[in-house]
């Protein structure tokens, strides 16, 4: 797997936002500043943290999402029949913070169109030295497990789930082939309902409203296939999945329960999984990862303050290694470091060591990242 993505040492796209861009994005909200005052702070602050990650060694980086206020509501809104919403279904102050407790609700005939997150895209791809990264969010989450998808989907429009998850793996092809004509060689599509799905609880809670929880994985499983089956020669798309970035999460359970359809039914190139704490259970469920296939183990919290050992690390990659081959393993965060604008339970020093131990953990087990 050396030469190409997922690297040895990866992270999984969000950063903590520094004062300078939350302090600017506040000022926007309060109408002080305008548009283009802020995209000049975010820019200058972007810059920033691109030429951070390439001296720490990473091999691909991102724009740290910082000109979304979410990792997952931005990209959906930005769908042609998408309009931004609260009500039920949204997450809580406490769970996303006080900014960021919207749904995305379908309205209209699903599409990409303008989206700019292509503008944003293109800002990484011309400022980086190493390969530019793009993040997007599961089309899963347009409807998500956590909440009944005719609450959020006008029947007028698409009244069954076929007819909506084929508009939607349509749209998501041609934002792919939108983000490949731009120079993306390096997609990651993040995806917290499938992991979801592995919680007891969450079963029970879905089959409580009247759906199928092993129904619902066969179509989450077709609906990322057909969004990514297009995709271009030459770009690797990779899937992160973990059950929330905060200490008691959304979610527990291991993958073993649906190891043996996602690992082996998904069409991506690798996996970044959440593997910090005991809520993602043992690394036994990788034995059903097929070869051919990368996994990035997501070891290092995003959700505590303190630095792992690197000992301690080391010996949770080998226990890794007993079900996939090493060279087919990676390192990286559970999840990225700020799933909103408001994330702040680390610090950026803290971060940075924490991305600086990956890197100096991968050079010493394979030699190269």
């Amino acid at each position: 797997m050396h030469g190409k993505p997922p690297f040895h040492a990866d992270h999984v796209g969000s950063l903590l936002r520094p004062k300078a861009l939350r302090v600017a994005r506040s000022r926007y909200a309060r109408h002080e500043i305008g548009a283009a005052q802020l995209r000049e702070i975010e820019d200058t602050e972007i810059r920033r943290i691109i030429r951070k990650q390439e001296e720490l060694g990473l091999r691909a980086v991102t724009d740290g999402e910082f000109r979304r206020r979410a990792w997952q509501w931005d990209f959906l809104e930005g769908l042609e029949g998408v309009t931004p919403a609260e009500g039920p279904g949204a997450l809580s102050d406490r769970q996303l913070g006080a900014r960021s407790r919207s749904i995305a609700k379908v309205t209209g005939k699903l599409g990409f169109g303008d989206h700019p997150m292509l503008q944003h895209f293109a800002f990484v791809r011309d400022h980086a030295r190493v390969l530019p990264k793009m993040c997007i969010p599961s089309p899963t989450h347009l409807t998500s497990v956590m909440r009944d998808w005719r609450s959020v989907v006008d029947a007028s429009v698409y009244p069954d789930l076929p007819s909506l998850f084929c508009d939607l793996s349509a749209a998501y092809r041609t934002g792919i082939r939108r983000f490949a004509e731009a120079g993306c060689r390096y997609l990651q599509i993040d995806d917290c309902n499938i992991s979801f799905l592995c919680d007891p609880a969450v079963r029970d809670g879905v089959k409580a409203r009247g759906d199928d929880p092993d129904a619902m994985l066969r179509s989450f499983i077709g609906l990322i296939n057909d969004s990514i089956r297009d995709r271009p020669p030459g770009m690797t798309i990779t899937m992160h999945s973990c059950r929330g970035n905060t200490e008691q999460g959304f979610a527990g359970g291991g993958y073993e329960a649906v190891a043996e359809q996602v690992f082996g039914g998904i069409d991506v190139d690798g996996f970044f999984l959440e593997f910090d704490d005991a809520r993602s259970g043992g690394f036994e469920p990788l034995r059903f990862v097929p070869r051919g296939k990368a996994v990035a183990v997501g070891i290092v919290s995003t959700k505590r303050n303190a630095l792992e050992a690197k000992d301690e690390l080391r010996q949770r990659l080998d226990a890794a290694a007993q079900y996939v081959d090493r060279d087919r393993l990676c390192l990286c965060p559970q999840c990225g470091f700020a799933s909103t604008e408001d994330t702040d339970r680390l610090s950026e020093d803290e971060q940075w060591a924490k991305l600086g131990g990956i890197v100096e953990l991968a050079e010493t087990v394979w030699g190269t990242l």
